[in-house]
């Protein structure tokens, strides 16, 4: 018997371990099956209409047919979980988002998976400016404004959020903060909902991904107050950022990039990284997104993970200072 085992050794290694070869060969012919593009939160919001868009030229460019899969739940950890834990083989994709990869870190104290360590970054594909908006009755025109209003009518307003610990309410507590209010959360399952109770009046305030809400302003059925970035949107280029319209320091960003599960070979990270790069220069996409308020970025791997390292320990600081929690 151990003879036997000594003499099979060589086999049973050959089929636990394939040879680098057939990874090589495998990452070579990349892609030739569909590709899954997974979206950790629910249809509606921004990370689902960057995933869409890009989705529909990844197809094109990769020759293959890649399907967008909404997997919502727990602040993102759902779909990020499910991208982490997948082969790494390049056919599982997450449209990453800060949430799920930079801030539930400090939110959870026990998270299904690690972001740093289980998952491999591709490229950011956009900036995205968040808006801070009220419904268009509301009889205030900018933050000035606003925050006169929220302190005359005290405990009564309140702040909307695709659900808890997301950027959405930090920022929203963050502003209670900033200019001494007490404004009350109320979480949604997604930003859909949340940018339909807006328009419907049933909460006051989201501060949230400017693709979702810029349609119901331009329609004008929601008020812009604000962008709470460093710099304006070209989207909306007269109306003034957070720290223009006298909130110092309220700068609250969001990005959507593109990860794979860690230990995904780097030829099919270099295929992707190529692929997307090469959409986000066409000008037909690039105007659509900066008409929604992201602004193509595109950067390298190494690049993006730098930021994902340095926003990790900027959400922490803020998830701190407010006092969130979620456990």
């Amino acid at each position: 018997m151990f003879k036997f085992l000594i003499a099979a050794a060589p086999l049973l290694l050959a089929l636990l371990c394939p040879p680098a070869s057939a990874q090589a060969q495998a990452a070579a012919t990349y892609p030739n099956r569909v590709i899954r593009l997974v979206v950790p939160f629910a249809p509606g919001g921004s990370t689902d209409l960057v995933a869409r868009l890009l989705a529909e030229q990844l197809r094109a460019e990769l020759g293959q047919t890649v399907i967008v899969e909404n997997k919502p739940g727990a602040g993102g950890n759902i779909g990020g979980e499910a991208v982490a834990k997948a082969a790494p083989d390049g056919y599982t994709l997450l449209l990453a988002a800060a949430g799920p990869t930079v801030i539930n870190p400090s939110l959870y104290a026990h998270m299904p998976f690690s972001p740093l360590r289980d998952l491999a970054p591709v490229t950011m594909i956009a900036r995205e400016h968040n808006l801070m908006a009220v419904n268009a009755a509301l009889p205030v025109r900018n933050v000035k404004e606003f925050v006169a209003y929220a302190k005359a009518h005290p405990d009564s307003l309140t702040f909307g959020s695709p659900g808890n610990g997301s950027p959405a309410q930090l920022a929203g507590e963050l502003l209670n903060r900033s200019a001494g209010l007490k404004l009350q959360h109320v979480p949604y399952k997604g930003t859909g909902p949340a940018v339909a109770d807006l328009v419907a009046g049933h909460i006051t305030l989201l501060i949230d991904n400017m693709p979702a809400l810029l349609p119901q302003v331009q329609a004008g059925r929601l008020r812009a107050l604000a962008v709470a970035s460093e710099q304006r949107a070209s989207a909306l280029p007269d109306l003034p950022t957070a720290e223009e319209a006298g909130l110092k320091g309220f700068v609250v960003t969001a990005w959507k990039g593109l990860m794979v599960p860690a230990g995904t070979p780097p030829q099919v990270i270099a295929r992707l990284h190529g692929a997307v790069v090469k959409i986000l220069a066409q000008p037909a996409l690039r105007k659509r997104l900066t008409d929604l308020g992201a602004e193509p970025v595109g950067n390298t791997p190494e690049q993006f993970a730098q930021q994902i390292r340095a926003q990790t320990s900027w959400w922490a600081a803020l998830v701190k200072a407010t006092g969130t929690s979620l456990e």
